[in-house]
This record gives structure tokens, sequence and C-alpha cells, in this order.
């Protein structure tokens, strides 16, 4: 499995101290049918935990999904915005 962020999100991440380890395990997640929505044709949104807390106060990650193949993260916001 490949994994990919695009220019905005690698900003996003590296502001909000998201590691690739993190991002990595939200891929797994998904490959392992754990998605939290899928909104259709290979979109789906992922929760990603706040560094130090949980998955329900964390980050929310917009994800063009290929499984078995390729992951582009391309959008994240944190779940209160």
């Amino acid at each position: 499995m490949r994994i990919f962020k695009n220019s905005w999100f690698t900003r996003f991440a590296r502001k909000e101290k998201i590691s690739d380890e993190v991002l990595r395990e939200a891929v797994q997640r998904a490959e392992n049918s754990q998605v939290d929505a899928d909104l259709g044709g290979g979109v789906i949104k992922q929760r990603i935990a706040r560094p130090g807390q949980g998955k329900s106060k964390g980050y929310r990650a917009i994800i063009l999904l290929r499984r078995g193949e390729e992951a582009f993260f391309v959008y994240g916001f944190a779940k209160g915005d």
C-alpha cells in the first residue's frame, strides 16, 4: 500500500503534529474495513487521534482510497471546524 499526502495536507499535518505513523494506522483501519464514513467512489472520511487524546476529539481526514493499492490524504480538519 502506497500512501501519499498532497501539499495542503502535508502542511496541515505538520502544523497539527500528526505523525506519518498515525496516518498509516488510519489507512490500515480503512483497509480492515473500519471506515468512519464511506462517501462513495473510493472517498472516505477517517478519524485521526489528536496527539495525547482520543479519536473522538481529534481530526477528520478525507482520503481517496484504492484498497490494496494507494491512499491519498487530500484534506483534514479538526472536529470542531
